[in-house]
């Protein structure tokens, strides 16, 4: 069998450095972080005050009815899809939407809801739930919305991977049309997941950044010596992913070629990663795609300024790279945009397409004191213009242990 080729059409996001491609790329290259002190009621009752919050209003993009049969995880993600739809310029009426499908990531699914209720539930007063609790909250809500919204009618499936979910729903994705089964997959992650008991969750794990005393938008320090954890965010990232001969049909704008996937189960623990679990996701993603490391321009590490995560990851760099390490770019986007958790590798993804197309690579800001642990090139502190690109890698490790590294190249 002939492998197809898949071209992305489209792409769409809401994050917490704004909610459209330019918005996103111009904060990125500035180095502008999406991270500060809560905006909430119950802020006073956490340790960790510090967050990448989105603003976003959903009677901008629903009628009050419609926004209030929605958790938030899901007015993400069909905000998200619309606006990958009309960048990928699909029109719906034209096409077999037998032929269309979504693949979602979401680690947490609908946790204002499932909050909400539990506070109902177990309150002083006790209380009855909305009626539509259950199908807010599950965790196949998003996708099964965005199947509803526009009619698509080929496989919906929701992959809860930890942090690489939608790492995962875009390579399965990228597999299916590979191999023939589809020709256009809605493909991302969406998480909304800032909420008190899910915050109080993390701080109980002590995997969470302490607030910087300068500045808490310069809190999260991916690679640096004095990284002290992660920052949870908030978002949805959707890519319009379609065979190559029918995109090129229909006289779509292919952005790139997603050209190769890896992804495997890192067994040594269940939070702490390894190098060589890493180290073989990258392998394969480079197999999957028929590419030497050598051919690899720019990564957009997984980054999470966790001490494990960002020294196990500069020594599966090293691991699979060999002496190019040193050349290769790196960095992490997510000392900006904090952690989406279940979407966090499709804005990541996007944002290494937009490096690929655009030529300038994001920084990782907030390296100001190098840990002798972590010595790769990281592009620290400021946008690298003027670099030529023909392929970009984007590395996902998550709790649990499954890894998802995603390759795209140049058309």
């Amino acid at each position: 069998m002939v492998e197809r080729r898949v071209a992305v059409t489209g792409m769409g996001l809401v994050s917490p450095l704004g909610s459209t491609l330019d918005a996103l790329y111009a904060n990125l290259l500035a180095g502008v972080s999406g991270i500060r002190r809560m905006r909430a009621d119950f802020s006073g009752r956490l340790e960790c005050k510090i967050a990448a919050q989105v603003d976003f209003d959903p009677l901008q993009y629903f009628s009050k009815s419609k926004a209030g049969s929605l958790d938030r995880v899901s007015q993400f993600a069909l905000a998200a899809a619309r606006q990958a739809i009309d960048d990928a310029g699909l029109n719906l009426d034209a096409v077999d939407k037998s032929r269309i499908g979504i693949y979602l990531g979401t680690a947490m699914g609908g946790q204002t809801t499932n909050e909400e209720a539990c506070e109902r539930v177990y309150g002083p007063q006790g209380g009855r739930l909305r009626p539509l609790s259950v199908v807010m909250a599950m965790m196949n809500a998003a996708a099964a919305q965005i199947g509803l919204e526009f009619d698509l009618r080929a496989a919906n499936l929701t992959f809860s991977t930890a942090c690489a979910s939608s790492a995962v729903a875009i390579g399965e994705a990228f597999h299916l049309i590979r191999r023939g089964g589809t020709d256009v997959m809605l493909a991302g992650g969406s998480e909304a997941l800032l909420t008190l008991a899910t915050i109080k969750a993390w701080e109980a794990l002590r995997a969470l950044a302490t607030e910087d005393a300068g500045d808490p938008a310069a809190s999260c320090k991916p690679f640096a010596a004095d990284r002290s954890g992660l920052v949870l965010g908030e978002g949805a990232a959707l890519l319009v992913l379609e065979d190559m001969e029918h995109a090129v049909a229909r006289g779509a704008r292919i952005y790139a070629e997603l050209a190769g996937y890896g992804s495997n189960n890192d067994c040594r623990h269940i939070t702490q990663p390894s190098a060589e679990g890493q180290a073989a996701a990258m392998r394969a993603a480079l197999s999957s795609a028929g590419l030497a490391p050598g051919d690899i321009g720019y990564i957009n590490a997984h980054g999470t300024a966790t001490p494990l995560n960002d020294a196990a990851e500069t020594a599966a760099i090293r691991q699979v790279f060999g002496a190019a390490a040193d050349y290769v770019p790196v960095s992490s986007s997510k000392s900006m945009h904090g952690h989406l958790m279940g979407a966090t590798a499709a804005i990541e993804l996007i944002i290494s397409i937009l490096a690929l197309t655009r030529g300038v690579l994001p920084p990782t800001i907030n390296l100001h004191h190098p840990d002798p642990a972590c010595d790769l090139d990281y592009v620290p502190n400021i946008a690298r213009s003027g670099v030529a690109l023909r392929y970009v890698m984007s590395n996902s490790f998550a709790f649990g242990g499954t890894s998802g590294v995603l390759i795209a190249g140049k058309v």
